[in-house]
């Protein structure tokens, strides 16, 4: 793929394109026609997905509004009560939250929220953005399904410079307002099978999807255009294994994509699948190159000699990215995850800043072509070297991403 073509597919889909919208669709019919354009044939496999449309939301701080945005997904209804601020989630601070509207730094994880549940919180604020930044802007968040377990208080999110303002002003009373409407939607996988001379299969992932302030250039259309480019590949080089491209729908809302048709496909996966090749935000202008694997210590070392073989910088390591090839991992599939990661003060994503000026094509092909050379030799191996198991050590850890197990010290 030239450098023309992928700096005109970037500037295609520079739009927001949230799971589950029309514009994440009309994402994906797009890369659908890309593959098209190669001679591929790739099809869409619709998944359902929580929606919701807000109506109203309002937060009010002894009395004067606010700006923010409602959770998605937490429900309607009206609570009143005393602010509290949680700045620590040890016992005695926890204690604190019974009957309170609950103020908590950073995202609202999974057991956090059930902390507050378990301490009798009735409504929560979160808060994102940068207080030395000069925009207020407030990213569009949910409720996930699998967080509340049916289980909902409202909550809010605002900009950090109002949440600087109310621990400032010492606030004492908070009121919320939640107006919308759930429903069951679809999200898509956008799905491209190339045959080889065997049964067994590798599968290469990324996502196309964006959080709701972002176009996404960097955090996924990069790693979508990587998939793009080596399928183009390997239509004009033999594969002895065969190739599954998935192009992941809704991961940014807790990768509801790859969980989906790692769900839908699990035999298979187990029985066929060799290794999960996934890129979640490569071809930046700075940074360095990083590989997260999910699978035998031994990867490690061959992806160090193999980049040096290359001549290719690279920071192996043996662990999880919190990507798509998680969900393939929790299946069984030894997985490799390669991002291109930028100091925070030149890229940033999941806000309005990630867009077309953090990316360079020359080095979103340098970054495809070495993936590319690495697939090609899985995919032409005469036995894919990498053992079909996931280490004890890392299963424990999956666990604990997949919020089935907590980790000690945050008990």
């Amino acid at each position: 793929m030239d450098l023309q073509k992928m700096d005109q597919i970037l500037a295609d889909t520079a739009y927001v394109r949230t799971g589950g919208s029309e514009a994440e669709l009309r994402c994906a019919q797009y890369l659908q026609d890309r593959c098209a354009e190669l001679g591929l044939d790739a099809n869409l496999e619709p998944f359902e997905v929580d929606m919701a449309v807000m109506k109203e939301a309002k937060l009010f701080i002894d009395g004067t509004e606010v700006t923010c945005k409602g959770y998605l997904g937490a429900g309607s209804g009206e609570v009143e009560a005393d602010v509290y601020y949680l700045r620590n989630a040890d016992p005695y601070s926890l204690k604190q939250c019974r009957n309170k509207i609950v103020m908590i730094d950073g995202y609202l994880g999974y057991w956090m929220y059930q902390d507050l549940l378990e301490n009798g919180a009735v409504g929560f604020i979160t808060y994102d953005g940068n207080a030395n930044y000069a925009d207020k802007d407030i990213d569009q968040r949910e409720l996930r399904s699998y967080v509340s377990k049916g289980n909902k208080i409202p909550g809010v999110n605002i900009n950090a410079k109002d949440a600087i303002a109310v621990i400032r002003d010492d606030a004492k009373r908070a009121r919320i307002v939640l107006q919308q409407e759930e429903y069951k939607g679809e999200s898509h996988n956008v799905v491209l099978n190339m045959p080889g001379e065997t049964e067994e299969f590798l599968v290469l992932s990324a996502h196309y999807d964006s959080t709701s302030l972002s176009t996404g250039a960097y955090d996924n259309m990069s790693g979508s255009i990587g998939l793009l480019g080596i399928a183009e590949y390997f239509t004009k080089k033999p594969h002895r294994y065969g190739l599954r491209f998935v192009w992941c729908g809704s991961e940014e809302r807790g990768l509801l994509g790859s969980k989906a048709y790692a769900a839908a496909h699990e035999e298979e996966l187990k029985k066929k699948a060799v290794l999960n090749i996934n890129m979640d935000m490569i071809g930046c202008i700075m940074g360095r190159f990083d590989a997260y694997i999910t699978a035998e210590d031994k990867l490690v070392h061959y992806i160090q000699y193999f980049a040096g073989e290359q001549g290719f910088g690279i920071a192996a390591k043996e662990g999880l990215h919190s990507s798509d090839s998680t969900s393939f991992a929790d299946k069984g599939v030894p997985a490799i995850s390669f991002a291109r990661h930028a100091p925070n003060n030149t890229a940033t994503i999941h806000n309005s800043y990630d867009t077309l000026k953090v990316m360079k094509a020359a080095q979103l092909a340098e970054d495809i072509d070495f993936i590319s050379a690495f697939a090609d030799r899985m995919a032409n191996a005469k036995l894919c070297p990498v053992a079909r198991e996931i280490p004890e050590k890392m299963k424990e850890k999956i666990d604990i991403y997949m919020c089935r197990k907590r980790e000690k010290e945050n008990k």
